[in-house]
């Protein structure tokens, strides 16, 4: 089982609720978190159990981030509105990079995302456990 945060910009929550619909199957099978409206609307249109943190401009995003630090998330998918200037960009490019820190996969959109489920749904992050053991923690 791995930890995976689901996290949408505004602009892109109607997409993350499709993209959940559509893979409830395997999201069901793992620890799903989401930051505030997000992990509430995916929990309105899906049968998907989810822990949700704050609203991402209220500290979501960065208690996501220190799940990502204390390598307790396994894989983030963030549908990131590029179009649109966030107030909170700070927050987002701080998680991106912890991300990048710790080797957590993040993906930003929803092209990246369906290749990363078809790879979760094969079992290619088995690689989590093996690091999530060697610091002594199980799934």
């Amino acid at each position: 089982m791995m930890n995976i945060a689901l996290i949408a910009h505004d602009e892109k929550k109607q997409e993350m609720i499709q993209f959940t619909i559509a893979y409830e199957e395997i999201l069901k099978r793992h620890h799903l978190y989401a930051t505030g409206t997000t992990g509430k609307r995916i929990e309105e249109h899906t049968d998907l159990k989810i822990t949700r943190f704050k609203s991402g401009p209220l500290g979501g995003d960065q208690q996501i981030g220190a799940m990502v630090a204390h390598n307790e998330m396994d894989l983030v998918i963030f549908f990131k509105d590029p179009l649109t200037a966030q107030p909170h960009e700070p927050d987002i490019s701080a998680l991106m990079r912890l991300c990048d820190v710790y080797y957590i996969p993040l993906v930003t959109n929803l092209a990246a995302a369906e290749i990363v489920i078809r790879a979760l749904e094969r079992g290619d992050f088995a690689w989590r456990d093996i690091v999530k053991q060697r610091e002594g923690r199980s799934s």
